[in-house]
């Protein structure tokens, strides 16, 4: 009888730690696609895009790559939504500076400071040196912020579209050259220099 009592709290403390484990990994399979570009960005950031692949994700998530394949068909249909999640963005950024208060010089440093101080755009333009797809995004977001700079030095007076180019060149490779603080120091005595121009 103490035998089988035994045995019974045995297959009790069993049937327990089955459901703990159970319900564990249902919560782990519950990330949704957002969670896997989210971490996708941030690995991209702090990683590299060697790590925008569905096992170290995975482990850094704390779930397992099934739930990466419920998501997505393979890696590169992954690759796609992170570079569609960044390339939205950063169309959904100059979008909302269109709309924005404040002169136009007042945009402009504020733009500036928005780009210069991304860690996306800086890894997502790393991405673009040997990825197809994420160079042709980035490469339509340049236009569309090229099209915004455009825009506002025109409502300063300055209509010469080198000094568009100019500024998106700073934007784009500042960050390269001195971290984003600096860079954004350097974007600000370049639109000095440009506004003294005019």
């Amino acid at each position: 009888m103490l035998q089988m009592r035994s045995i019974g709290c045995d297959y009790f403390a069993l049937a327990a730690s089955l459901a703990a484990a159970y319900a564990c990994d249902m919560k782990r399979q519950r990330l949704s696609r957002q969670s896997w570009i989210d971490a996708g960005l941030k690995a991209l950031v702090t990683k590299g895009p060697g790590a925008l692949a569905a096992e170290p994700l995975a482990r850094d998530l704390g779930t397992t790559k099934g739930s990466f394949y419920w998501h997505f068909k393979d890696v590169p249909d992954f690759h796609k939504a992170v570079i569609q999640q960044w390339q939205s963005k950063a169309f959904a950024d100059v979008v909302a500076a269109l709309s924005e208060a404040g002169s136009p010089e007042e945009r402009l440093r504020r733009f500036g400071k928005q780009v210069v101080t991304s860690r996306e755009d800086s890894a997502i333009r790393t991405w673009a040196r040997f990825d197809k797809a994420a160079a042709k995004a980035v490469s339509q977001v340049d236009a569309e912020r090229l099209t915004y700079l455009a825009n506002l030095l025109g409502q300063l007076g300055i209509g010469n579209e080198d000094f568009a180019r100019s500024c998106l060149g700073a934007l784009i490779g500042l960050p390269e050259i001195g971290g984003n603080t600096k860079a954004f120091a350097s974007f600000e005595a370049l639109v000095d220099l440009v506004l003294a121009l005019r």
